[in-house]
């Protein structure tokens, strides 16, 4: 015969146990949550790296709990949290409650009127779990109150074990209880959002550490009742109980790569014959590490090639320079892009807080072996480097993942509205998008990316490209005199042209040297044929006197061949591009005081060439290339007149870097 009473065994008990369970679950579920976490509370509520500490709330958010503690076992699986609760009925109700959800209890209370209420007991359990790196969650005026008043056994808690508190507040849709602590019910399909504040560090015998933890308390959840009903700027987005998102957000895609992961080693090996891989590291494109992770806090930055690279690294130093003691960790997909990293490395002396990996293809095995070797903290990528295993997988292991830079061509936008399904997946990976331009973050927002920053091009800031001194004087010295008109970033269908308009000006300027170099090296054979044989840099071979063009065919040297030009044309712009054209960076000349030309198709870099249509002349005819080389030979102080303005326009571009830097850290990395 069933019993009936509220002893903890009673069917009473069980009931009542398994009715709040199931209305809490389903309120808490249906409600979208938002954090707002700082950089440095982040680490010890989700127990990473070995740093733990003190979950602190009022009593009123008590239902909330579980939020708090399931999203931080969700971005760390293996965290362990421990609740304290009374040792009364309520208590061990609450204890059955929360069980099923991997939550653990500590029973005990302060004792008071001299009845034994397990405080001793319970402060020896919760140091002994903090000290075990658990996380260990306390309402400091529970269990009767008075409300909002701190009690003192948490400060004496914190000064014993070292450990830090985080105080943290919540608000969400909920009905206000007519008891002691104004207890807050969830209600279903509401909002709420908590704020977590910077650690407290209290020393043990501290007298005013208890003060100090409840006028801070008071001062977290004022700002999460404050905080605005959105999810802007908010550094984590929870709703728990979705269904688990599948780690791809094309699994056609992946199944695809999957596929074809058996022939991609001949296509490396292929790569590295043309000297396109680094042999002994090629492996590293298969997920494999080449070198050992170092402890503590690591962000993952990719970046595609030279111009990438070029533009990001000003931002790792400032993230590095604010988050004294993290890694970076840099890959590219590029040899000329791992180049760079390498000089910046041995340049600014970071090399033990920078690492350099080529990417993984995007194959989920291989992108899983990364992941797992590395476990970023957070993922920052570049531009349009765009891939949706890779992007898939650091959603599906909770590792934050943002996009600076972002470019989103209409091309490409095009594209993605065809499979408006993928694209939708794919934007809502990002914790937030950094757009380069107005038009990109259009782009970005009709695919349904709805966490958009500022929109600014960090290229703007980049570093000047690298050049070699040695290499440089040795040039300086064979070329002499001879005027010097650069090519750059060419593309098949452009060459033809520019070697037309060369001998267009030579008519002009007889000792003209014409400098091309093509996008892609592997073409420098082609290009010389049509040259009439002209010599390659590639083959080792220097212009004479007599030879109007010289094929620079080479990797890594474009900021070499900018300082020896008087003036550029910059590829990939002219209407004869077989590739639609799309334009080049235009700030790499400017940096090194090269006077930059371009032809008509610059879509890809629009905003940019907008901002410099006064300074970089818009060409697209072989006539006006030569009469515009003839007229910057000619006149080399108007053309340095040219350069400075250009210089003076790039340094007004607003500075979003510092901003950026601050949003990294605010990702999830520690």
């Amino acid at each position: 015969m069933a019993r009936f009473g509220l002893s903890p065994h009673s069917s009473l008990h069980r009931a009542c146990v398994g009715l709040v369970r199931s209305y809490l679950h389903f309120a808490l579920r249906t409600t979208r949550w938002t954090f707002y976490i700082t950089p440095e509370a982040f680490p010890l509520l989700i127990g990473r790296n070995g740093t733990n500490g003190i979950m602190a709330f009022w009593h009123e958010i008590l239902p909330a709990t579980p939020v708090l503690c399931l999203w931080a076992k969700a971005v760390s699986p293996g965290l362990r949290v421990k609740v304290l609760i009374s040792r009364n009925r309520d208590g061990r109700m609450i204890a059955d409650i929360i069980a099923p959800w991997g939550i653990g209890t500590i029973a005990g209370s302060s004792d008071t009127r001299g009845k034994n209420k397990g405080g001793a007991a319970a402060f020896r359990q919760m140091r002994k779990a903090l000290l075990a790196g658990e996380q260990v969650v306390i309402t400091p005026d529970g269990p009767r109150g008075p409300r909002r008043v701190a009690q003192p056994g948490m400060a004496a808690l914190a000064g014993a074990v070292r450990k830090p508190v985080v105080p943290v507040g919540a608000y969400y849709s909920g009905l206000q209880l007519n008891s002691w602590d104004k207890m807050v019910i969830p209600l279903p399909f509401g909002k709420g959002r908590f704020v977590c504040g910077n650690p407290i560090d209290i020393e043990k015998n501290t007298p005013d550490g208890t003060a100090l933890l409840a006028e801070t308390l008071t001062k977290q959840m004022q700002a999460a009742a404050e905080s605005p009903d959105t999810t802007s700027g908010a550094n984590h987005v929870f709703k728990w109980g979705m269904p688990a998102q599948s780690p791809a957000p094309s699994k056609v895609w992946a199944c695809v790569a999957t596929l074809i992961a058996p022939s991609l080693p001949f296509l490396l090996r292929s790569r590295q014959r043309q000297g396109k891989e680094i042999p002994e590291r090629v492996r590293e494109k298969m997920g494999f590490a080449s070198c050992k992770r170092p402890q503590g806090k690591l962000v993952w930055f990719h970046a595609a090639s030279v111009g990438e690279v070029l533009s990001i690294l000003p931002l790792i130093a400032g993230w590095l320079e604010k988050d004294a003691g993290s890694t970076a960790l840099v890959t590219t997909g590029s040899v000329t892009g791992a180049r760079i990293v390498a000089q910046h490395q041995v340049n600014h002396d970071v090399n033990t807080r920078i690492i350099h990996q080529f990417v993984p293809l995007d194959v989920p095995r291989w992108g899983k072996r990364f992941l797992e070797y590395w476990c970023p903290h957070a993922a920052v990528f570049t531009e349009s480097e765009l891939w949706p295993n890779l992007i898939g997988q650091c959603r599906a292991n909770q590792i934050p993942v943002a996009l600076v830079n972002g470019r989103m061509s209409a091309s490409s936008f095009k594209a993605w509205q065809k499979a408006p399904g993928i694209a939708k997946r794919l934007m809502a990976s990002f914790s937030w998008i950094a757009p380069r331009s107005e038009a990109d973050a259009g782009h970005f927002k009709a695919l349904g990316c709805n966490s958009l920053e500022p929109t600014g091009d960090i290229k703007a800031y980049a570093q000047p490209l690298p050049v070699d001194e040695q290499s440089l004087k040795t040039l300086q010295r064979h070329i002499g005199q001879r005027p010097v008109f650069l090519a750059a970033s060419t593309h098949v269908g452009e060459d033809e042209t520019i070697i037309q308009a060369a001998a267009l000006a030579r008519k002009k300027v007889p000792d003209l040297l014409t400098l091309i170099v093509p996008r892609h090296p592997e073409r420098g054979a082609e290009i010389s044929e049509l040259a009439s044989g002209a010599p390659r840099r590639s083959l080792d071979k220097l212009p004479e006197y007599s030879e109007p063009v010289w094929v620079c065919d080479t990797l890594g040297e474009l900021g070499l061949f900018y300082t020896l030009a008087n003036c550029t044309f910059i590829g990939n712009s002219l209407p004869s591009a077989q590739n639609g054209g799309g334009g080049h960076n235009p700030f790499e000349p400017i940096r090194l005081g090269c006077v930059a030309s371009t032809g008509p198709c610059t879509h890809n870099f629009s905003e940019i060439f907008d901002k410099l249509e006064s300074v970089v002349s818009v060409l697209t005819t072989k006539n006006d290339i030569a009469e515009w080389v003839v007229s910057q030979v000619a006149e080399p102080d108007r053309s340095a007149a040219q350069v400075k303005h250009a210089q003076d326009i790039i340094q007004q571009h607003s500075n979003h870097l510092d901003s950026l830097a601050n949003k990294i850290m605010m990702l999830g990395a520690p």
